[in-house]
């Protein structure tokens, strides 16, 4: 089955501030012409300089995914991606006056909901889809992340917390659009409070809010959870955003204690296959 391409049907915008930064930005995504890919632009530079989505772009991977092309940076955009990943925009100019997307609620939520009020226009261009021939993995320690060949996208994620409120969780789930809006979209990260002071040091989380994360004491939830596993839901809300930096791919992405970093480098080995099978 040849598959389509796709982009917005109308340009939206939302305000609001960055997740680490605390800086106001207004984020404007614009519908562009087939083969495009997505694109960061950032207006509030000279000359509008822009970096593509991909993975050859990746500088950091703290906390957060980093994209950056000259004097274009952009910051914790692994949300947006998600969402434009799992709802199939493959083409979208992305306009920011900052460095950092709005955080919004803290989930891909309030990026899923532009992509819908804009609308979503097939293109008269098929995409090429990147079948995994062969399981490629990253180890780490006890963290480990691998991909296995599968008809379709799936993810599972297992988290070991010794937190007494959360300890091991595990979500398989096979992504489609439907999938995604249900289970995956509204999962907001997950903050610990004896992390907060290590990150304001690092002048981090300045945007963060109860609302947008789910912070965690030692022995309680200062926040509200939207599901008991929000943490490992929201950690495959990451992998798909990280894993959109090498395009549209069939493959079953297996990961124990995963992190952006672990993310990158397995997004760097099958970026190295597909440019080998040239698809």
């Amino acid at each position: 089955m040849e598959h389509l391409q796709h982009t917005i049907k109308k340009a939206v915008s939302y305000r609001g501030n960055g997740l680490h930064s605390g800086i106001p930005v207004t984020l404007t995504m614009l519908p562009a012409e087939p083969d495009t890919g997505i694109r960061f632009r950032r207006v509030d530079l000279p000359g509008h300089p822009e970096v593509p989505a991909h993975i050859e772009y990746v500088t950091n991977t703290m906390r957060a995914t980093t994209l950056e092309n000259g004097n274009a940076k952009v910051f914790t955009v692994e949300h947006l991606l998600s969402g434009l990943y799992a709802l199939s925009i493959n083409n979208c100019i992305i306009e920011m006056d900052s460095p950092e997307p709005p955080v919004g609620d803290g989930s891909a939520r309030t990026f899923v909901d532009l992509i819908r009020e804009a609308g979503i226009e097939t293109q008269d261009k098929p995409v090429s889809v990147f079948n995994l021939p062969e399981s490629v993995s990253v180890y780490e320690k006890n963290k480990f992340i691998a991909a296995l060949p599968y008809d379709g996208l799936r993810v599972t994620f297992t988290s070991i917390n010794p937190h007494p409120m959360l300890g091991t969780q595990m979500f398989d789930l096979v992504i489609t659009p439907e999938s995604y809006l249900k289970e995956i979209a509204s999962a907001r990260t997950i903050g610990f409070t004896w992390e907060l002071e290590a990150m304001k040091k690092l002048g981090l989380g300045k945007g963060g809010t109860l609302e947008n994360a789910v912070i965690y004491s030692e022995d309680a939830c200062l926040s509200q959870p939207r599901w008991p596993d929000e943490l490992v839901r929201h950690k495959i809300l990451d992998i798909l955003g990280d894993i959109s930096l090498i395009g549209p791919m069939h493959a079953h992405i297996i990961a124990v204690l995963g992190s952006h970093k672990l993310n990158a480098e397995l997004s760097a080995k099958l970026i190295k296959i597909r440019n080998e099978l040239h698809v």
